[in-house]
């Protein structure tokens, strides 16, 4: 039964008849009931719901991420299901029971901003370290446009992510893994967002590509530092400045050795 508000020239909720009112973000909308339908498992429509169930899977591990990546298109719908529906037209690929997302095509957000052309992302202990050119002079692109990053497991169907990570003009930043998702295939997403909020940049979808560093390899750290030495020369006063290069090798503070090189 159907509940009138506002006298009978208001808006109404529930069923009357063949119609359905409902009421959101402050306005009441109607539509046609939904026709009985006679075979509700035809090929065809077990093909439509796993592709539903399939997009819907995906966006549900990044809802807060979507929530903020499509909130250009939320006047009329809400971020979801802005999402869902780029999402099922097109990202979502296969037929009958090989259904799944085409990560490459997927947008985790969508908008007028500016996005970046250049972009690269790298795992090294477990971390993913994203690189990107600066093109803020390009459009609407600002150098306070804040990156927006997300690392996506396919095996796990679940997300790490930061949505305040740097600024455009920084060029990098980084994002640490779960321990347990060494072995997994991984998926990164790389997106900016104006620094008031009011416009998103389309994402667009990295490779992940593995650093090792070789177990024989040592690593060696390299510190400057500026030490002044003071001698009287016999023909005037002059302060001679020498630089000290100190390489230290990666190794337990007891076992720390110091190498100088004076310049």
């Amino acid at each position: 039964m159907g509940v009138i508000n506002q006298g009978i020239f208001g808006g109404f909720s529930g069923k009357v008849g063949p119609i359905v009112g409902f009421h959101w973000k402050s306005k009441y909308y109607i539509r046609a009931r939904a026709a009985k339908v006679s075979n509700p498992r035809t090929p065809k429509q077990q093909e439509q719901r796993g592709k539903f169930a399939t997009a819907f899977s995906f966006l549900k591990a990044i809802k807060p991420f979507i929530r903020i990546g499509y909130k250009e298109f939320t006047q009329e719908k809400s971020a979801f299901n802005a999402a869902m529906s780029y999402t099922l037209k097109r990202a979502v690929t296969g037929n009958g029971k090989e259904i799944s997302i085409d990560f490459n095509r997927a947008l985790v957000s969508m908008g007028t901003l500016m996005p970046i052309f250049e972009g690269a992302a790298a795992m090294s202990n477990n971390q993913i370290t994203f690189h990107w050119k600066d093109n803020s002079s390009m459009g609407n692109a600002e150098k306070t446009d804040i990156a927006m990053v997300m690392v996506y497991n396919k095996d796990k169907e679940a997300a790490v992510y930061n949505m305040e990570a740097a600024l455009r003009s920084y060029c990098h930043t980084e994002l640490q893994l779960p321990e347990d998702w060494q072995n997994d295939e991984l998926i990164a997403y790389l997106s900016f967002c104006s620094a008031d909020g009011s416009s998103v940049a389309n994402s667009i979808c990295l490779p992940i590509s593995v650093t090792e560093m070789p177990e024989d390899k040592v690593e060696i750290q390299t510190e400057f530092v500026k030490t002044i030495y003071r001698r009287i020369l016999p023909d005037m006063e002059t302060a001679l400045q020498l630089h000290t290069t100190v390489h230290s090798l990666s190794a337990p503070p007891d076992k720390v050795q110091n190498y100088k090189c004076d310049t």
